[in-house]
């Protein structure tokens, strides 16, 4: 950084002249410096959006600015958010180590489970989640004098909860600086978000020119589909590994520094490629880096090859993409795959699926290849497929499980965030499943607002439904054992057949670092089962619990809509649960022949489902009915179902967990329940399984007529607005077949009167006549048009018997033409007119031509227009 500019920064802390060097970044801080200047002579902390590219320096120098800025201290800090652990803790050791420290004193650090703060820390590097859990704890946030929200544009369904719910703390205190900051070019939606509500002064946005050196895009598509039916093809995943290889050789040839990063969607892609990769480049060192590694190794996998080490090829997921740099890479190979959070709404399943990488993902990838020099991106797949894929990643709020979501927003007093401003609303439907399910658990009110117990499940870090299961489950089962069949459940390993008892039993005498890393949770875990307080005593008391249940009674606990049945004659693996899902288990699962399983996981079957459910059952444990029905009480309920079929209403008792119909005896129905039988039954089957007579259909399409014409006050009574006001209507009817009265023998013409308006009523023959007298003295019957169709009335009438009628007549106030169907004497259509006007003009002459031979006992006048009008043959006048 030049002198001149340093010399412009505040000081304070931090060297921002030492810290800058090198860092792109630097040439920004003296604009983001006047902003905060700017902001200060205005008596009011700012909101700013940063954007800029990876690799600029922006998280190593945006917090130390800040913090000199703004004179920090340890009791008004300076908060960093990032969206993964590994770079939490990679960031915090980044700026200590230049600043010449250690984490833990000026710059320190908070992740799940590891607290590396002290007396001294001014900076602090945490993760979205914890900070939601300081806001709950805390909504003024005191003791921090500003946060800085990182890599925004991954819209994280966290760091989406805090933008809206910090736009809230500012109102509350003036004095809290919010930065938010992103990679891509999408700064000007945040910065309307941070700005006032109206969209008039939105946030003012400092930018910075991109920092990647040139990057070559080679392509090297697979021969084999990426996808197949299980997933990722092991062929595809073999073409990413040989593809590594090959372009790790070329390069080291070229430049024999290079180190290599390999994206794969998840953590058993990263591994296969891995094993694959340290059989062809033997004397390499194959790191992975993804969720399921322990702390340390993702640590060593980020910090760069120390000199005299082996060259290194890292293997990761998308935990590398855009929040991390990896000193020595050079050269990228992308497998073009992400994994995505889904929910399927019909089965209320919510689980990973792979993807095909978005296009601003594709380029963070590869930008990670040119951050400290010219690289090299490989993508093994097709231009065309790029050229396709997604411009951006689906955020998670439209497409996760919005359960712990929902909870944050119950505690922070925004019921399913109605009011708060966030960078898109979540999906009502999601929403709505989302707060069903923490009222299933106690955790909110009828209201949606959070009870005591839903505030203490907040404040644990874990998924609101294990927290439950933890805390409630702890006094039956033990705080110890509940702690391991939650880490179990939270846990990436598979059950073998499904089968959790038989994953904890592995899991307990195994050695290696899953089970250590499990023997860690279920430590955190068990510290946290002693939390009785805040509405624990309102859910089910601890009760006697069999051995073998307790496995499956700590996870009903969690997932009491999960609870499952075995349908009979499916071999003994399709079961329903609860929640109204059909679900089966894998092949030759240990646990097929339950009568009732508690469901920790289950998701799309992509081929796997032996039970052809659609649905794959991939960790549960068993239970008798009695702890099935304790864990899922809420959804106990004793109901009487009435149904109206042939003509008769019959009911059942019935005692239901869920959807699960657990006994069912026949009543007598009352009154109201053959009333509500009969309602729905007519509600499903449509205003078709009444019988209208000729009298009140055609009142029905004299009024259909009117209300299309003239709306309100006359009805609608189309079929759908009948169904809608079947009470207003046909009540006295409906209590007349619920008592055993014939459907098909009640008249709907008075009923149908029940509908029309006063005094208006009184105008109904006026204004939609049944009859038409015409000149011959007689009345015609009027056909009026289908309810749901938008024709005219018809008057069907001999020829004769209209002569002198010059214009045709007009019906509802002179609105709808009579159209007039002429009959010969045999009563056949000789004409349709809606103008008899024109047609005595002209059409009449070719008609009476052809007619009156036919015809001649009736009158075929030259002259209709002064011919008397008559019914009758020539001979009788």
């Amino acid at each position: 950084m030049p002198d001149a500019a340093a010399a412009s920064l505040p000081g304070g802390h931090f060297d921002l002249g030492t810290l800058g060097q090198g860092l792109v970044f630097a040439q920004s801080l003296p604009t983001l410096a006047a902003a905060l200047e700017a902001a200060g002579r205005d008596a009011s902390a700012p909101a700013l959006v940063v954007q800029a590219p990876p690799g600029t320096g922006k998280t190593t120098l945006v917090p130390p600015l800040l913090a000199n800025a703004l004179a920090a201290t340890p009791t008004q800090r300076i908060l960093i958010t990032q969206p993964r652990r590994v770079a939490v803790r990679s960031a915090a050791r980044r700026l200590a180590a230049l600043d010449g420290s250690t984490p833990g004193g000026t710059v320190g650090y908070s992740v799940r489970g590891e607290s590396t703060t002290g007396t001294k820390t001014v900076v602090e590097f945490l993760t979205p989640g914890i900070l939601l859990r300081r806001l709950l704890r805390d909504p003024e946030l005191a003791g921090v004098a500003a946060v800085v929200l990182d890599e925004v544009h991954e819209r994280g369904l966290d760091t989406d909860l805090l933008l809206g719910i910090l736009g809230e703390v500012r109102e509350l205190r003036g004095d809290l600086t919010l930065v938010a900051m992103s990679a891509t070019l999408d700064a000007v939606r945040f910065a309307q978000l941070l700005g006032t509500d109206d969209g008039a002064s939105p946030a003012q946005v400092v930018d910075c020119p991109a920092a990647l050196f040139p990057l070559t895009v080679q392509w090297a598509p697979s021969p084999v589909p990426r996808l197949d039916g299980r997933g990722v093809s092991r062929a595809f995943l073999e073409h990413v590994a040989d593809t590594a290889a090959q372009a790790q050789r070329a390069a080291v040839a070229a430049d024999p520094g290079v180190d290599v990063l390999v994206f794969a969607p998840g953590a058993a892609e990263v591994s296969h490629i891995a094993a694959r990769l340290g059989m062809a480049l033997p004397g390499v060192e194959i790191l992975q880096l993804h969720g399921q590694v322990p702390a340390r190794e993702q640590d060593r996998a980020v910090s760069g090859r120390k000199p005299g080490d082996a060259l290194r090829v890292i293997v990761s997921t998308s935990l590398a993409e855009s929040s991390l740099t990896v000193p020595g890479v050079r050269l990228v190979v992308d497998s073009g795959l992400s994994r995505e959070p889904r929910r399927d709404a019909a089965r209320g399943m919510t689980g990973l699926v792979t993807v095909s990488t978005s296009r601003a993902a594709a380029e963070q990838r590869a930008g990670r290849a040119a951050r400290q020099g010219p690289g090299t991106v490989v993508r093994c797949y097709e231009q065309k497929a790029f050229a396709a894929a997604p411009a951006h990643p689906t955020p998670e709020i439209a497409a996760a499980d919005l359960t712990q979501a929902a909870l944050t927003l119950a505690c922070w007093g925004t019921p399913a965030g109605v009011g708060l401003r966030l960078p898109d609303p979540p999906p009502a439907q999601a929403m709505a499943a989302a707060v069903q399910a923490l009222a299933t658990l106690g955790a909110v009110d009828a209201k949606g607002h959070a009870t005591a117990l839903g505030r203490t499940l907040a404040d644990i870090p874990a998924d609101p439904r294990l927290a439950r299961a933890l805390l409630v489950g702890a006094p039956a089962v033990g705080a110890r054992r509940a702690a391991e069949i939650v880490a179990a459940v939270a846990g990436d390993e598979r059950a073998p057949g499904a089968d959790l008892t038989a994953l904890l039993s592995s899991l307990r005498s195994a050695s290696g670092p899953h089970a250590r890393r499990w023997s860690q949770e279920v430590r955190r875990l068990e510290s946290l089962a002693g939390r009785r307080d805040g509405g624990t005593q309102s859910q089910p008391p601890a009760q006697a619990v069999a051995p073998e249940d307790m496995v499956g009674f700590v996870v009903g606990l969690a997932f009491p809509d999960r609870v499952a049945r075995l349908v009979p004659g499916t071999g003994g693996l399709q079961y329903l649960l609860a929640s109204g899902t059909r679900a089966g288990l894998p092949a030759h699962s240990s646990l097929a022949g339950n009568e009732w399983l508690a469901v920790a996981e289950a998701a799309r079957a992509q081929g796997r489902d032996a039970a052809g459910t659609g649905a794959l059952i991939r960790a549960a444990a068993p239970l008798d009915q009695t702890t099935a029905e304790a864990v899922a009480a809420p959804l106990l309920q004793e109901t009487v179902s009435a149904t109206f079929t042939q003509g008769k209403v019959t009911a059942r008792r019935e005692r239901r967990l869920g959807a699960m119909v657990l006994a069912s005896t026949p009543v007598r129905p009352t009154a109201v329940h053959g009333r509500e039988a009969v309602a729905a039954a007519l509600a499903d089957g449509g205003a078709g399984m009444l019988m209208w007579s000729a009298g009140a259909d055609a009142l029905r399409r004299r009024l259909a007529l009117l209300h299309r014409e003239l709306g309100a006050p006359w009805p609608d009574v189309s079929d759908a607005a009948l169904m809608a006001r079947l009470g207003e209507w046909l009540a006295p009817e409906l209590e007349a077949v619920a008592a055993g009265r014939d459907l098909a023998g009640i008249s709907l013409t008075e009923p149908l009167r029940r509908l029309l308006p006063w005094p208006e009523a009184a105008r109904l023959g006026e204004l939609a006549p049944e009859t038409l007298a015409v000149p011959s003295g007689s009345n015609i019957r009027l056909e009026y048009p289908d309810v749901h169709d938008g024709g005219s009335p018809v008057a069907a009438v001999k020829l004769q018997e209209c002569f002198g009628l010059a214009d045709s007549p007009r019906l509802v106030q002179g609105t709808v033409p009579v159209v007039f169907h002429l009959l010969s004497p045999a009563r056949r259509p000789l004409a349709i007119t809606a103008d008899l006007s024109s047609f005595w003009s002209g059409p009449y002459a070719q008609v009476r031509a052809e007619m009156r031979g036919r015809y001649p006992r009736h009158p075929w006048p030259e002259d209709p227009w002064t011919a008397t009008a008559t019914a009758k043959v020539k001979k009788r006048n």
